[in-house]
């Protein structure tokens, strides 16, 4: 005869099977939507390009050379794609300079909110997320609207006698800079909030109290309880910062290139869907690295400092 103990367990495992089993489909249709895709996209890196666009269904690992490699068209020697290496850098240090950018204008922000009283709080918030509202087309054109040589900027220097000619800004990788801070801000600003929230201000006082400075305290206090924060901020700058594709398109003008105008370029008018594929698998694959040496930096750090 069956123990009591030996009931529960049976019961426990039955309620865990039927879990699974109702959520069988849903996981399933997630899935499919998230990785197939995914596969398709690198499929494709491996075909041949076809005439007129698509692909042809023939192996080839041309796609994946010319990432970073250029093939001489008279003997086949490779050689450094000059301009895709360029192209890759220029995304990178962008993206990690918004990133930087954002958090030394969204770590003061976010500790400004959550000094506020209670009832003041969500007024701040509620402004943090107006630019949500808004199509980012339409707040890509309006920073366009204010750097550009007869924007409000310039129009201000000039009328002060600082300069005496407008300054060059839109065009230019500064303009694509002051773009990318500008739409990804707030993507900064509300998890570094969230953490700063729960924040106990006592530890603060406590830390002056002990003749502590205000960068220790910063240091030592403030900055490794809401780590946790930055680094989700961080990634939710650095990821789309990467693959930036409308404010680059505008800011950029077409001549400061990112990797995301470069892979539409290889589906659109360079009708060559496999270096399409291929870069598109390439960028998610540095996401990744960049984000796992973050993350693990990062833990170890707050190990030897906890």
């Amino acid at each position: 005869m069956a123990t009591a103990e030996e009931v529960a367990k049976a019961a426990e495992r039955r309620d865990v099977r039927d879990r699974w089993l109702l959520s069988a489909p849903a996981l399933l249709v997630i899935f499919l939507a998230a990785t197939g895709p995914l596969l398709i996209v690198l499929v494709y890196s491996f075909l041949t390009p076809g005439s007129y666009g698509d692909v042809k269904w023939q192996f080839s690992p041309e796609a994946w050379i010319a990432v970073f490699l250029e093939r001489d068209i008279f003997d086949d020697t490779l050689s450094i794609a000059a301009a895709h290496v360029t192209i890759f850098l220029r995304s990178i240090k962008l993206s990690v300079v918004t990133t930087i950018a954002t958090l030394v204008l969204g770590f003061p922000t976010a500790y400004f909110m959550a000094t506020r009283s209670e009832k003041t709080r969500d007024l701040w918030l509620f402004l943090i997320t107006i630019p949500f509202w808004t199509n980012l087309l339409i707040r890509t054109f309006a920073v366009l609207q204010i750097i550009r040589n007869e924007g409000i900027i310039n129009t201000m220097l000039l009328k002060l006698g600082i300069i005496s000619a407008p300054i060059q800004i839109l065009y230019t990788d500064t303009a694509i800079l002051i773009g990318m801070a500008y739409v990804y801000l707030p993507l900064m600003v509300l998890p570094i909030y969230a953490s700063m929230e729960k924040l106990d201000f006592r530890l603060v006082e406590a830390g002056y109290d002990l003749y502590a400075t205000r960068f220790q305290v910063l240091r030592r206090i403030i900055f490794p309880m809401v780590k946790p924060g930055v680094i989700a901020g961080s990634i939710l700058v650095f990821i789309p910062a990467l693959g930036a594709y409308v404010t680059p398109s505008v800011l950029g003008g077409g001549k400061n290139m990112m990797l995301s105008n470069l892979i539409e370029l290889q589906f659109g008018q360079g009708r060559n869907w496999p270096l399409g594929s291929a870069l598109s698998i390439a960028v998610m694959i540095i996401v990744m690295v960049a984000l796992l040496a973050y993350v693990r930096n990062a833990g170890k750090s707050g190990v030897r400092h906890g």
